[in-house]
């Protein structure tokens, strides 16, 4: 059996990569999330379906270091050891630029882009001791083409994008793959406050007429954490129905 930590794990597109993994077979999984109470739900009802014992959690907070260090160092004590990280954790705080507080600019860069720094620079030397893993990072169409009103969350997924691409560098000497995935409009709790006609005109944009589904996204996070993708590195996958082409 596998190890993947999963970060963002209780809800939205944590929980649907967190299933896809274990509905393999060949998977167990660590959640990360600061959500205490919804996280434990997610890992029970996961672990009725799963197993248990293949489905670990830890109240983790991805913006302090300490927090981040002490979750990994007990997974990798515990489960044996990390093979795929898949840092997911995010949200947002959107406002056009003149109105947009300093402070919600700081949260969403330290949740979305810090946190994905700290949970990798916790991991990485586990990793290049076993000289094997992967690393799958959580971008976003908005991070490669911008967004009104969203310039700290465009910010944070565009400096993911730049992360991807310089570890691809950094760590693939030691048999480490890092790849970025760039969801586009996917039906989460992020979009429930998005008007239904706003929704449907995004639908009607996209080529293949439809929102994205957390499993969509679920699907590349473990093509990307496989021996399918063994030689993918460095990549940015946009799984967005088409909607930037």
């Amino acid at each position: 059996m596998k190890n993947a930590v999963i970060t963002g794990g209780a809800r939205g597109l944590g929980r649907a990569g967190a299933e896809r993994f274990l509905k393999s077979g060949e998977w167990r999984v660590a959640l990360f999330d600061v959500n205490e109470e919804m996280l434990a739900n997610t890992a029970r009802e996961l672990g009725e379906k799963y197993g248990a014992d293949n489905v670990r959690w830890f109240k983790v907070d991805v913006t302090s270091q300490a927090s981040v260090d002490a979750a990994m160092k007990q997974v990798i004590e515990t489960m044996g050891g990390v093979d795929a990280l898949v840092n997911n954790a995010g949200i947002t705080r959107d406002a056009m630029l003149h109105k947009m507080q300093e402070t919600d600019w700081d949260l969403v860069i330290n949740v979305n882009l810090k946190g994905a720094f700290l949970c990798t620079k916790a991991v990485a030397p586990h990793m290049k001791e076993r000289k094997s893993g992967t690393i799958v990072n959580t971008s976003s169409v908005v991070g490669v083409y911008g967004n009104m009103g969203q310039s700290n969350y465009a910010a944070s997924k565009f400096g993911i994008i730049g992360l991807t691409k310089t570890w691809a560098k950094e760590m693939g000497r030691d048999g480490i793959r890092v790849n970025a995935v760039a969801p586009g409009y996917t039906m989460t709790e992020m979009l429930e406050t998005v008007p239904e006609k706003i929704l449907t005109a995004i639908s009607e944009k996209t080529p293949l007429k439809r929102l994205g589904k957390p499993e969509d996204i679920a699907n590349a996070y473990y093509f990307l954490a496989n021996e399918e993708s063994a030689f993918v590195t460095g990549q940015v996958i946009s799984v967005d129905g088409g909607l930037v082409i």
